[in-house]
């Protein structure tokens, strides 16, 4: 079953501006591209850093203001310099937060999450820009047809149910709308909810429906043996 990482999602054919493009080449750049941000590489295309709208912002926010305050935080101070700022070295967020080609699409939105980004630079093992992935990227995995989905769906599953299958009762899936309603049974409680758990992490699936029946629910059975629970 495919993996879906950035490389599947994110755009290839990036636009990148050198440390000395100017204060002005930025603004034109982002208005006219309709960007929000644009990587800063150097001469062997490594990402330096990335230029956003918020950091040119700060020409406008702190104008005639930029003297640095005794009791401000040191992000603070960075910002106000920004407002002195001409180039993009003077201006870009560094060290840039980037991710490797080939990372889950999950790992890229966790680090999105955490770094409070609305975009990513994606590098090489030499920290060469290959592309970029947006939030709105990592939701195209939701457009895949509803039969990729089904297809992925019974693949991860076909592992799962390696010995706990129920004669005449196999484990079905179908999809509508990216939700997976999954029909069948199985010997165990436990096979079920691995099931369901292995069938969210399937790229594209909205909801899991788990009408799974089973036979043992080991979760009831003590250390003595004893089980309490047969559906």
């Amino acid at each position: 079953m495919k993996t879906w990482t950035v490389d599947d999602v994110m755009t290839r054919a990036v636009v990148s501006v050198p440390a000395t493009a100017s204060y002005r080449e930025l603004v034109d750049l982002l208005i006219s591209r309709h960007f929000s941000a644009v990587p800063v590489v150097d001469d062997f295309q490594r990402v330096a850093g990335v230029v956003s709208e918020a950091d040119l912002l700060r020409k406008i926010e702190y104008a005639g203001d930029e003297d640095a305050r005794f009791f401000e935080s040191r992000r603070r101070r960075g910002e106000r310099a920004k407002a002195l700022a001409g180039t993009a070295a003077e201006l870009m967020s560094s060290p840039p937060v980037t991710v490797l080609a080939g990372t889950p699409i999950a790992a890229a939105a966790r680090t999105l999450d955490a770094e409070q980004v609305k975009r990513l630079p994606v590098v090489d093992d030499l920290g060469r820009l290959v592309g970029i992935v947006t939030r709105g990227d990592l939701l195209k995995v939701h457009l895949r047809p509803d039969d990729e989905i089904c297809a992925d769906v019974l693949a991860r599953l076909s592992t799962c149910l390696l010995g706990d299958a129920v004669d005449g009762e196999p484990v079905t899936a179908q999809v509508q709308q990216g939700v997976v309603t999954l029909t069948g049974r199985v010997g165990h409680r436990s096979t079920v909810d691995r099931s369901v758990r292995l069938t969210r992490q399937v790229a594209g699936v909205v909801q899991v429906v788990d009408t799974l029946g089973f036979d043992v629910d080991d979760r009831e059975i003590l250390t003595t043996g004893t089980v309490f629970g047969v559906a």
